[in-house]
């Protein structure tokens, strides 16, 4: 088993009390069984505390939110387990967030979240490197097919716009020969532009975000920013945040050969986080927060891929051409 971890993977350091966005509000923390054992049987005013504020639902424990906050999170913005136990003593998620673990036959890869304010400014300045597992199969044709994915991303002659027009191209192309056992589609970057430019359609920016208002919506920031986009240009960042997005689900396709979902949700999430402009770190960072942080959010746009009118090939390569 090999073990894969962006560059900048090491050099994330907590910010605690500074952060601009601590990950201890607005959501319920879910609780692993064993910690959940080891706080209720804790002495004390603080076992006392994480007694009272533990809540059993039909998905496992939870820290439920004491006005929009874990009832763990001091005034200090630190946390009281870790202040008073030390870092061990934190739940699996608490300890973990924002370090991402993506398990695949024979390698793991590591990443960060982008829904953490520090994880986020990491992504989006600094370069990931390069690895390539080893792999048969499936997803050994997902490993060479994300490497093809990963050059053209990092293809400076087209604009991120095109590049990720031609990566939505590529994908319906990979899909279908991975649905046919051939080997990968070879990439002609130029060639997959002019079909781009050939299938785009005008363009409608307010059906998707109108799909987005849709979804479950976590924070009136979310909500405001739906309601009122301010575009911005393409820029460098913006490609580090597609290969953050392409690391990330890609290889996820192994599970069910969706190949082209998961490249319209690449595409998705760069093109809603560019529309809706303002500071490209709180934007990307809100937008992880509020979609890929929720499962059932994810899965509405892997289905809507398929369904939803917003988010036709046509609609979508329309926007990414868009001067």
């Amino acid at each position: 088993m090999k073990d894969f971890f962006p560059a900048y993977y090491d050099r994330f350091r907590c910010l605690a009390g500074a952060c601009p966005d601590s990950c201890c509000q607005e959501w319920d923390v879910d609780v692993d069984p064993d910690s959940a054992k080891r706080y209720r049987a804790l002495p004390g005013e603080l076992g006392d505390a994480l007694r009272a504020a533990l809540t059993d639902t039909e998905d496992g424990t939870v820290l439920a939110q004491t006005s929009g906050r874990c009832p763990m999170w001091r005034q200090d913005g630190l946390c009281r387990i870790q202040a008073e136990l030390g870092e061990q003593a934190l739940c699996h998620v608490c300890r973990t967030f924002p370090r991402l673990t993506h398990e695949y036959e024979g390698f793991t890869e590591y990443a960060l979240e982008l829904s953490c304010p520090e994880a986020a400014r990491l992504i989006l300045t600094e370069a990931p490197g390069r690895w390539i597992p080893e792999a048969e199969g499936d997803l050994g044709f997902l490993v060479r097919s994300r490497e093809q994915a990963r050059d053209l991303l990092e293809n400076s002659r087209f604009s991120v716009g095109e590049r990720l027009a031609v990566l939505l191209i590529f994908a319906g192309k990979a899909e279908d020969a991975l649905c046919a056992g051939e080997t990968v589609p070879d990439l002609d970057p130029e060639a997959a532009l002019d079909a781009a430019r050939e299938l785009a359609g005008p363009g409608e920016l307010a059906p998707v975000l109108e799909f987005y208002k849709s979804l479950e919506i976590l924070t009136k920031a979310w909500r405001q920013r739906l309601e009122a986009p301010m575009p911005v240009p393409w820029t460098d960042a913006h490609g580090r945040l597609a290969r953050y997005f392409l690391d990330r689900y890609w290889l996820q396709a192994v599970s069910d050969g969706e190949v082209w979902a998961r490249a319209k949700l690449v595409v998705l999430s760069c093109l809603t986080i560019r529309f809706l402009g303002g500071d490209l770190t709180e934007t990307a960072q809100l937008s992880s927060k509020e979609i890929e942080n929720d499962p059932e959010n994810i899965d509405a746009i892997l289905d809507g891929a398929y369904s939803e009118k917003a988010l036709t090939d046509a609609n979508l390569l329309g926007l990414l051409l868009r001067p």
